[in-house]
């Protein structure tokens, strides 16, 4: 037995995200703890999961509550670096009217951006059934090789490699550099959560089918989630497609953390089942919990604090 259920390499920053106006009419932000991999793991420590998370943040303010908020949660922090050089990452969080978002990055450089090689516990990188990891990590060399370095550790020791790309377009220098990373991460995982836009931009294809079927020429990837907002998800296992529909709510708020909510519930979904001799049921059964859960998320602020308990993500479906 592993020590670890599922841990995951990253960024974890400070989403400040508009809450309200002042008397002034100025937006007021309010300061989330955020980051992809981050609201995975803590989506996964709500169901039950043993998670750890490595990364790097300021020794700062910001930094500080990052980490307290982690130890709160249950993630193990172990192999959270505090950089005393390095202010932590920041992302401000514009709120369109559907709920939809575009963010403002505050990392030039930021501290998630600095992790390093021989920074990188690979003990606990052995030490898991799932690693998981986004390109956020891929976009300067010092943290690319660091997480290229863990991934052949997990990899070697038998891990499940998860990838979900999670682009951000400001971070990167070039969108061709952004297609070189995500192609590699694709060329290493087991389990890929790609959202809507995604597939569309790295395979030019419009059409989900087409363009999943592209990837699959390409890439040998046992099980593939396809997040697409307010039009639901699917997933593609061997000649398999399952699609199921979400669960629109009316008091919906934003988006941030919807698919890192899908993507933790269906890895705690591939921890229970494995990768092997899934069905039409079983698809279905993950992502109709998935989406439930995602559901949840966008009806509150942040992620990473409040994600939902698995009662709470039944008793949605029940009720739909």
């Amino acid at each position: 037995m592993k020590k670890f259920d599922v841990v995951a390499l990253g960024e974890l920053l400070i989403d400040f995200t508009e809450n309200g106006t002042s008397g002034q009419g100025n937006p007021i932000y309010e300061a989330n703890p955020g980051g992809a991999p981050c609201n995975v793991l803590a989506m996964l420590t709500k169901l039950g999961r043993k998670t750890a998370f490595i990364g790097k943040v300021g020794r700062d303010i910001f930094g500080n509550r990052l980490k307290t908020t982690l130890n709160e949660v249950g993630i193990d922090t172990s192999n959270l670096v505090m950089d005393d050089e390095v202010r932590t990452t920041l992302a401000f969080v514009e709120t369109f009217a559907d709920g939809d978002r575009d963010f403002s990055f505050y990392r030039n450089p930021g501290a998630d951006m600095m992790l390093r090689e021989e920074e990188v516990d690979l003990a606990m990188v052995k030490d898991t059934q799932i690693f998981h990891f986004g390109t956020l990590s891929m976009t300067h060399e010092g943290v690319r090789n660091a997480t290229k370095k863990a991934i052949a550790a997990a990899k070697e020791a038998g891990a499940v490699i998860s990838f979900d790309p999670n682009l951000r377009e400001p971070l990167w220098k070039s969108l061709d550099d952004a297609r070189e990373q995500v192609s590699y991460g694709l060329s290493q995982c087991d389990v890929l959560k790609i959202s809507d836009n995604e597939i569309q931009w790295f395979t030019g294809e419009e059409d989900f089918d087409a363009g999943i079927a592209k990837l699959r020429q390409q890439y040998d990837i046992s099980l593939i989630m396809l997040s697409m907002g307010k039009d639901g998800s699917r997933a593609y296992y061997k000649d398999l497609c399952v699609e199921v529909k979400p669960f629109l709510q009316e008091n919906t708020i934003e988006t941030t953390g919807a698919g890192d909510t899908f993507g933790g519930c269906c890895l705690h979904y591939v921890l229970e089942n494995g990768l092997h001799n899934l069905n039409k049921e079983n698809l279905t059964e993950m992502l109709t919990f998935a989406n439930a859960a995602a559901s949840i998320i966008t009806t509150r602020k942040g992620a990473l604090r409040v994600m939902p308990e698995k009662a709470e993500v039944l008793k949605l479906i029940e009720q739909f």
